[in-house]
């Protein structure tokens, strides 16, 4: 298929990659143009110089950007990309933002006949580089299924959860649970440590029990040797928090915990860990 891809950030690189590897015909735009033309010269491919331009001839437009605000620039700018799609093509929006951005990105869509699907992903940079990732989308089931079998050349796991914003909203039970898991094994390595015990030990054996998860699998040895210089950053996960805490406050969700390791994350910023992992919780711990 002509598919355009915007935005060519740590998941998006990979992911536009995964599309011209499949053999999609892929054009891409990025605001730093000089990523759009190493993307080419890896993958081939063409580069837009506005989003506008990548979206003329695509039948799919994948975005992949910031925060609402860059969302609202890229899809609704006036070099955006809906003022470049043409009636019956499908925009797919894959970045974590508010569920009220995905309705309105969706009914200006609606009037100029394109489609419109919030599709948020989960597994990180990661999970992008390997074509594993997890996506949350929401949206009409003929659009989801017709866009399905492009995003699963980068995904291992595509759900269609409801109407347009089920997607986004998915995603903020995600960074919910994550909040809570992270601060509980940071909480957990802590006292182990504190207690005497033998760390790997424990871990090895709770692993396999009931307290086993992803983090825990993956980040228990880089928090307790005290290494952050990889991963989602803190100052990510604080704006998805943010976008959830203000959900809650709209639907009236008591998300007191979620609220208490947004506050732990804000100490963390506070000594230097924007950039930090997320597992970096633990680090006002073990100071």
């Amino acid at each position: 298929m002509k598919v355009a891809f915007t935005g060519l950030g740590v998941m998006g690189y990979p992911m536009a990659g995964f599309l011209a590897k499949a053999g999609h015909d892929v054009t891409v735009f990025n605001r730093t143009t000089s990523k759009a033309v190493a993307w080419q010269k890896e993958y081939g491919g063409m580069v837009a110089t506005t989003p506008r331009e990548a979206a003329a001839a695509a039948e799919i437009v994948f975005c992949c950007v910031g925060n609402d605000d860059d969302v609202r620039q890229v899809i609704l700018g006036a070099d955006g990309i809906l003022a470049g799609t043409s009636k019956g093509s499908v925009i797919v929006d894959h970045t974590t933002a508010s569920a009220s951005v995905a309705y309105e990105v969706y009914e200006l869509s609606q009037k100029k006949s394109v489609e419109f699907l919030d599709a948020p992903l989960s597994g990180g940079q990661a999970g992008a580089e390997s074509g594993q990732l997890t996506i949350m989308v929401g949206g009409d089931r003929s659009t989801y299924e017709r866009v399905l079998p492009v995003m699963e050349c980068y995904a291992k796991s595509c759900t269609l959860i409801g109407k347009v914003g089920c997607g986004q909203k998915a995603k903020m039970v995600n960074q919910i649970c994550i909040a809570g898991v992270v601060q509980g094994l940071a909480e957990g390595l802590h006292f182990a440590k504190r207690a005497n015990l033998d760390v790997a030990a424990v871990i090895g054996a709770i692993s396999k029990g009931a307290a086993q998860s992803w983090q825990m699998e993956n980040r228990w040895q880089t928090m307790n040797d005290d290494e952050f210089d990889f991963g989602f950053a803190v100052e990510w996960m604080r704006k998805d928090l943010k976008i959830a805490l203000e959900e809650a406050a709209r639907t009236g969700a008591r998300l007191e915990m979620t609220a208490l390791v947004d506050q732990f994350y804000g100490e963390v910023e506070d000594f230097g860990g924007k950039r930090f992992d997320t597992s970096s919780l633990i680090k006002r711990l073990e100071p």
